[in-house]
């Protein structure tokens, strides 16, 4: 599949998302409103510190919110993607999918 204008779909790829943990951060915070750092953490398998640093990134490029507060006395962190977050995420999808769309071979109807 090509892009009318001509442009390979591979430019409609968000460098600030692409990268693997990062992608994974933003597909679970798609998936739910907000979620707490510990689910998040534990659902892309990484440590306290690399989700740190990914959020980090991801909050500078404006895609992530953060919220602190507590649960009774216990310090708790959420994480929600923004509006724009979660319209880069989809486009980023969008380019992935027909880069993967333009590389598979037709079905046959056999």
């Amino acid at each position: 599949m090509s892009d009318p204008s001509g442009e390979h779909p591979r430019h409609g790829l968000d460098e600030a998302i692409h990268a693997p943990v990062r992608f994974s951060v933003m597909a679970t915070l798609a998936a739910a409103e907000e979620a707490e750092f510990g689910f998040v953490r534990d659902g892309v398998q990484v440590s306290d510190s690399l989700l740190s640093k990914t959020v980090s990134a991801l909050e500078k490029a404006g895609y992530v919110e953060v919220r602190k507060g507590y649960v009774g006395k216990r310090p708790r962190t959420w994480l929600r993607l923004s509006n724009r977050g979660r319209a880069a995420f989809a486009a980023h999808v969008a380019a992935l999918r027909t880069i993967a769309d333009g590389a598979l071979p037709p079905v046959s109807a056999e």
